[in-house]
């Protein structure tokens, strides 16, 4: 079961998890984390050893075999690469989540409250996570940006419709590269809004 399936389908859900959950949850994802960083940095410096011993190589065919090791701890570097900015990722969400919890605590929402967090920000943040496009930077900038939407949620939404605020995430969708046209932009807002009235009625 990968992160999200059980972000969003474990009967102990992060939105239900206490501040010392979820922190044990972050320390669970920042060591694998840890552990991807060791391994990108130790294939570096079998690259460097390989690129040295085939300087002072003249054999064409040592040469092709060390070119040969040198791809394929380049390609794996790549993958693990894809893994530790998922990684990352997941471990931003987590932390942010905890940290919005203790906040609730501390404010007038009371213990244990947590701000509304709808499926249509579950389902992008998941878009988000899985985008090799979009780097850690990028994903904290969004994910804040989701989160205070669902903080706000439940307020007065600042006078903007139902189906206003559908459209205005679409096109931040659009802006992170999630959505490419128009034409599919149109069906996206069209679907979270039929979802949403569904949903409230």
């Amino acid at each position: 079961m990968n992160f999200f399936t059980w972000l969003t389908t474990k009967r102990k859900t992060l939105a239900t998890m206490s501040v010392s959950e979820l922190r044990a949850q972050e320390m669970l994802l920042e060591n694998e984390r840890n552990r991807m960083q060791a391994k990108m940095s130790k294939l570096a410096g079998e690259k460097q050893k390989i690129v040295e011993r085939g300087a002072k190589e003249k054999t064409p065919e040592l040469r092709r075999t060390f070119a040969q090791q040198f791809d394929l701890l380049h390609t794996e570097q790549m993958m693990i690469g894809r893994h530790l900015n998922i990684r990352s990722k997941e471990l931003l969400t987590v932390s942010r989540l905890r940290m919005l919890r203790e906040s609730a605590q501390r404010s007038r929402l009371g213990a244990g409250a947590l701000p509304t967090i709808r499926e249509g920000d579950l389902a992008t943040i998941e878009r988000l996570i899985e985008n090799d496009k979009i780097t850690s930077e990028m994903y904290q900038e969004r994910l804040d940006e989701i989160l205070q939407i669902g903080v706000a949620a439940d307020e007065a939404a600042a006078g903007v419709s139902p189906a206003a605020q559908e459209l205005l995430k679409v096109w931040n969708d659009m802006d992170a590269g999630l959505i490419k046209d128009t034409n599919d932009a149109f069906d996206e807002a069209e679907k979270r809004v039929r979802e949403r009235h569904a949903a409230e009625g």
